[in-house]
């Protein structure tokens, strides 16, 4: 069982795009788990309007904005085998085949995807060249590449992922990967699941490394290495 947990806010403006090119891969077992966090414009009718039963609609119970909001999917989730998603970018054909495919030998796996504009204009064909993406703890700690809209993982990682640290210093994937890293294997495939949709709006620390001056970047590299100490600490 496959589900997909995707965190909203104010996301009208492609969310109807993003999410029927999710159910459209998605089995009659499978789950589209949302969480909101108290958006103001047409997100919550837009997604009342599905009558599809595999979408599940959720308040961020936990608080602390984006990180927070992805906890509440999370938590919710039932699955097997867990997707992450954004609003905004748009699901390719495959992509919960091959994530499946490859988890049957990784704890945690990260796919390749076609970068775009703000409009759906093609603006690279590879994040992963963009990125210089791959696997390894201590090359992501360095410079981080794990997209958490091109993640998927097995339930087995939220018995240590979960809960999220407060407060958590690097958005949840390089919090759940890390621990994958450490704990498993994370694999990086080069199958392109998803045009990545980049605007004004991203969240990600990813995506939008500009806006962290270098000395916040150290400060949040170190913070995680803590807390991924503490947490194989705690659970041995």
């Amino acid at each position: 069982m496959v589900s997909v947990c995707m965190a909203t806010y104010n996301g009208e403006r492609y969310l109807r795009q993003q999410v029927d090119s999710i159910l459209r891969q998605l089995g009659d077992n499978d789950e589209l788990i949302v969480s909101d966090d108290g958006s103001d414009d047409a997100t919550l009718d837009i997604l009342r309007s599905y009558s599809d039963p595999r979408l599940k609609l959720y308040s961020n119970e936990m608080g602390r904005g984006v990180n927070g909001n992805f906890e509440t999917a999370v938590s919710h989730a039932s699955g097997d085998y867990l997707f992450l998603s954004d609003q905004d970018d748009v699901w390719l054909e495959g992509k919960v085949r091959e994530c499946v495919s490859a988890l049957k030998d990784a704890d945690c796996v990260v796919h390749d995807c076609i970068v775009t504009d703000g409009e759906g204009n093609v603006t690279s064909d590879s994040f992963f060249r963009l990125r210089g993406s791959g696997p390894g703890f201590w090359k992501n700690l360095y410079r981080n590449s794990y997209l958490g809209c091109c993640m998927a993982f097995r339930r087995e990682v939220l018995q240590y992922a979960l809960p999220y640290p407060k407060p958590l210093p690097v958005f949840q994937e390089g919090w759940i990967a890390s621990l994958a890293e450490i704990k498993g294997r994370v694999r990086f495939i080069p199958f392109k699941g998803i045009f990545f949709r980049r605007h004004d709006g991203n969240a990600s620390f990813t995506a939008n490394k500009s806006r962290f001056t270098l000395r916040k970047q150290i400060s949040y590299r170190v913070s995680l290495l803590w807390l991924v100490a503490k947490r194989l600490m705690k659970i041995g």
